[in-house]
């Protein structure tokens, strides 16, 4: 079956950015307020920089949608960037005139740092390697594409994936556990959800946030910045998204490369990580209890976060992600020029946050449920939003009835009989089996 697909387009400083889905079925309410509600997310938390005093992110829905329901068809999303009107001529998409060219070579010389090309690439960025890829002299061309502007597209279309999962009963959301080596007491987690989200840096430990906060005014103050880490959980994950049976159907490796693919994220783990390689196996494995009354299958712990052999194994899915420091710095690095190749004191300089985890952990929640959505759709097909949530209504049904006893030696299903017609019809489900 086919999933869920999607493209982003636009430049930091362009006009827009856009985002493009395909795979939505039909029947799913959408609107612009509840994309603007994690667009809103994604710019706020405590470190941000000036950008998001100019930007009010809200996205357009320009295709896809008719009086608020989903058609079926490819949904276009556009994010328009305010800053644009600063860019104009700098960032303009047609070739320049000779008299534009000339006032932006004046500007330049006049000390105008937005009109004057950029060659002292940065440590840590895009800059020497992306210019040398694609045979740019000017760095410009490089920074305004890789810049994480991008993710508020990626935000965009993460929220319309959420209300398509919320449909079906399953939801996801992030905290920051971690900023400039200061983490949460896991035990100590005293805020509700609602009380996270309100708290400056969305992170559920209030002494932790505190202690949070002064490294990020720390880094401030030296012209520097710092990393941490969130934490995105995912409930409602049906046992058997993903497979065992080739690499890349596995849904711990599409995870975990959405996630990577986040431009500040330099490492991915699941339930306990890394910690599993500093403990016994009796300590690490998740015990199954069973079967509850219900049909669900219980385990004791969840130290694999939701995710065996490839495959969601009906606990919550838990991810987290490992955020560098900000690779522009108010006082920069030194560094080298693109195109003399020589040291130069300090490397550009373009205006930049101090520290971007609960930002970062938003992006991660729209890549996790992009990514959750497409293996749903995956195995539970449906051109619209009520047949998906019938296929996996059934699904749910089925796995929750015991099998029947094997047979040794005997043919699959060979004790089975005849299949019970099921209520309404055979509709297919594009499942496994």
């Amino acid at each position: 079956m086919s999933g869920l697909r999607f493209l982003t387009a636009g430049e930091s400083h362009g006009p827009a950015l856009a985002a493009t889905l395909e795979g939505v079925p039909a029947g799913l309410a959408l609107t612009a307020d509840a994309i603007a509600a994690d667009l809103a997310r994604r710019q706020g938390g405590y470190g941000r920089g000036a950008r998001q005093q100019i930007e009010h992110d809200r996205a357009e829905i320009l295709a896809g949608v008719r009086h608020g329901l989903t058609l079926g068809s490819p949904i276009l999303l556009l994010v328009r960037n305010r800053d644009w009107e600063n860019w104009t001529q700098v960032m303009q998409v047609e070739p320049l005139t000779d008299e534009q060219a000339a006032e932006l070579g004046a500007l330049a010389a006049g000390g105008n740092r937005r009109a004057a090309p950029v060659t002292r690439v940065r440590p840590g960025h895009a800059d020497l390697a992306g210019a040398l890829k694609y045979g740019f002299n000017d760095v410009r061309n490089v920074l305004e594409r890789a810049s994480a502007r991008e993710t508020a597209a990626r935000v965009a279309a993460g929220a319309v994936a959420r209300a398509l999962l919320r449909e079906l009963g399953i939801e996801g959301r992030s905290f920051v556990a971690e900023v400039g080596g200061i983490a949460i007491d896991r035990a100590a987690r005293s805020r509700s959800l609602e009380e996270t989200e309100a708290s400056p840096l969305r992170c559920p430990d209030p002494e932790a946030e505190g202690r949070m906060i002064a490294r990020i005014d720390e880094a401030r103050s030296r012209g520097d910045t710092v990393g941490g880490v969130f934490e995105v959980v995912v409930r409602g994950v049906p046992i058997g998204l993903g497979s065992y049976a080739h690499w890349d159907r596995r849904l711990d490796a599409a995870l975990a490369a959405a996630v990577m693919s986040i431009q500040i994220v330099k490492g991915v783990e699941f339930g306990l990580g890394f910690e599993q390689t500093r403990r016994f196996g009796s300590e690490v494995h998740d015990i199954i209890e069973g079967r509850d009354p219900t049909g669900a299958w219980i385990h004791r712990s969840n130290n694999a976060g939701g995710l065996t052999g490839g495959i969601s194994n009906g606990e919550p899915i838990v991810v987290r992600g490992a955020v560098k420091p900000i690779s522009t710095l108010a006082r920069p690095l030194p560094s080298a020029d693109l195109v003399t190749g020589l040291p130069v004191e300090q490397a550009h300089y373009e205006r930049s946050d101090i520290s971007v985890v609960p930002a970062a952990g938003v992006v991660a929640e729209a890549m996790v449920l992009l990514t959750v959505a497409d293996f749903v759709l995956r195995k539970f097909g449906g051109d619209s939003v009520a047949e998906t949530a019938d296929n996996l209504a059934r699904y749910r049904d089925r796995i929750a009835r015991p099998p029947e006893p094997p047979v040794a030696g005997g043919r699959p299903g060979a004790a089975r009989g005849p299949r019970p017609a099921l209520e309404g019809g055979e509709a297919g489900s594009g499942g496994d089996d």
